[in-house]
């Protein structure tokens, strides 16, 4: 589905995924449970494109829901990746960067809980570890923002010229808008609202979440 005219969310995957699609190539953003691979591949040659345009693969954190569909993804693109050090090293154990939480209840987590012994990510090494600030080259320079709080190492994209917010699970929308990391999946839920703050304050005009439908004029609608 189109978000803007270079900027992709890929339909009927867990956790979206998106694609950016630059001169140079296309940038993959999460790439969903084990499988999505199959799904992220038919709509890169839906847009035309050929499965060896992606360039890069950018992980917001390493819950398997986000990478799952990362090592076949790799191997099909041949793509350079990318995480901050510390999903990196969770996404090369094949594991969370966090334990569950023991306590709460919902439906998301009982279906994950069910599943989980059936989906579980394939250990990767991610090529390139990423730290705050840093820009990459897509969608006119894509800037590393460390958000803490769903994950010890969670970060999320920004595009300062397309105004554009990549947030992963920092942030989940629905038809009501934008909300914090829901508690129950959460590591550290002062860091979480924290980071809520800081992507209030970048100035993104449309915000594109790991779970929820995209947000379009955005600003002022930050659960502060």
């Amino acid at each position: 589905m189109k978000i803007i005219d270079n900027v992709y969310v890929v339909p009927g995957v867990v956790a979206n995924p998106y694609i950016i699609v630059d001169p140079d190539g296309l940038t993959v953003i999460d790439t969903g449970i084990p499988r999505s691979e199959k799904k992220i591949l038919a709509y890169i040659v839906e847009l035309g494109k050929s499965v060896r345009d992606v360039k890069r693969i950018i992980l917001t954190h390493s819950d398997m829901d986000h990478v799952g569909g990362l090592a076949a993804l790799q191997k099909a693109t041949g793509a350079r990746t990318y995480a901050s050090r510390i999903e990196a090293e969770a996404i090369a154990a094949g594991k969370p960067s966090r334990p569950p939480k023991p306590s709460g209840f919902s439906l998301r987590r009982v279906m994950f809980t069910l599943m989980r012994p059936f989906m579980k990510a394939t250990p990767f090494q991610v090529d390139e570890i990423v730290s705050d600030g840093q820009v990459l080259p897509a969608l006119g320079g894509l800037r590393v923002v460390e958000t803490i709080g769903h994950t010890p190492g969670h970060i999320s994209l920004f595009s300062p010229s397309a105004e554009v917010l990549f947030c992963g699970d920092s942030m989940v929308t629905d038809a009501e808008g934008i909300h914090g990391s829901r508690p129950g999946v959460t590591w550290d839920e002062a860091r979480a609202r924290d980071a809520v703050w800081k992507q209030a304050g970048l100035g993104a005009r449309i915000v594109c979440s790991g779970h929820g439908p995209v947000v379009m004029d955005a600003m002022g609608k930050f659960p502060l």
